[in-house]
């Protein structure tokens, strides 16, 4: 089974949303009690094994999009369709949404409706506390492979537009960002600890242009001021606020040495599993590849020919 950088980054999504999508809204403790070994069915939202959830449909319907160009309505168009038709849905159902994506999604019906197509990209001057969950983060990779190489003032715009489509607040925006800096450096081959570490100095010094309000810097304490390897696991969170899931993954990420390690251990923190199990796993897919991901998650995974076909077309468009 041939694979390239895009396809290990989408697979690594989806395995990791499908391998949690059981286990979801599980507490910490009951997973200490009985951990997550593998990828297994039913569960949480009684589904078959291999199926993924809206992590990766959203994914999907933003990588298919980007073969055209990145167009905020077209993007919008394919969230609104996976929710009303089940589009890039694993198995033609719609079967877990988030509250504040799914406001979103109607919201920009609405927009759409009318064609009051720039008010997609006014998205991002409304958004709110409640604009920061992990929704606009669990979706974001494909973006990559369009961003990549650019200045980083025309990466963080262009991600908080897209991101805005659902997630408004500029803080998931500068989460998205920060994780996609991270995989810009894997994509080009740095090894994982080297690219956090430069990470980190790109995003420090990108506050320092851009002036990021210093209220807004110590949500990311953790992440970027300071070495997230030296937070306890303990103290990590995997909720639905963005900042919890991108330290998790983040933490995770770096902490285990393969695909198969890192899925199933931010898993068994509980809670929001699918979702910070995808956000970590396409940091992990695009790192130890195809290749290092178990066969038989890989084999089990809903319309794996159709990711593939999807990661090839957008590999071709944008290498």
């Amino acid at each position: 089974m041939n694979s390239n950088k895009v396809t290990d980054a989408l697979l690594g999504v989806a395995i990791g949303d499908a391998v949690g999508v059981p286990f979801e809204f599980r507490s910490r403790e009951a997973m200490a009690a009985n951990p997550a070994t593998g990828m297994i069915g039913y569960g949480t939202h009684h589904q078959a094994a291999g199926t993924w959830s809206d992590d990766s449909s959203l994914t999907f319907c933003l990588a298919e999009s980007l073969l055209q160009g990145c167009d905020l309505k077209d993007i919008a168009t394919r969230f609104i369709q996976w929710e009303d038709e089940a589009y890039w849905s694993a198995r033609g159902t719609v079967f877990d949404i988030g509250i504040t994506t799914s406001r979103a999604i109607y919201r920009l019906s609405e927009i759409i409706r009318v064609n009051d197509l720039a008010e997609l990209q006014k998205q991002k001057y409304y958004g709110d506390e409640y604009d920061n969950g992990n929704g606009s983060l669990m979706r974001i990779l494909p973006l990559l492979f369009y961003i990549k190489g650019k200045p980083i003032q025309a990466q963080f715009d262009i991600i908080w537009d897209v991101s805005a489509l659902t997630h408004r607040h500029i803080r998931a925006a500068m989460s998205c960002l920060i994780y996609l800096k991270l995989a810009e450096k894997l994509l080009v081959g740095q090894d994982k600890i080297a690219a956090y570490e430069a990470m980190r100095i790109d995003i420090a010094n990108f506050w320092e242009k851009m002036d990021f309000a210093m209220e807004e810097r110590t949500h990311f304490e953790k992440i970027i001021q300071n070495n997230i390897q030296n937070v306890p696991v303990d103290d990590l969170k995997t909720g639905g606020y963005v900042i919890e899931v991108l330290e998790s993954s983040i933490w995770f990420f770096l902490k285990k040495e393969n695909y198969e390690d890192t899925i199933l251990s931010i898993i068994n923190l509980g809670h929001d599993t699918d979702t910070s199990a995808a956000i970590a796993g396409g940091l992990a897919g695009l790192y130890y590849g195809l290749e290092g991901m178990p066969e038989d998650w890989i084999r089990s995974t809903a319309r794996l020919e159709d990711i593939m076909e999807l990661g090839d077309k957008l590999h071709q468009l944008y290498n």
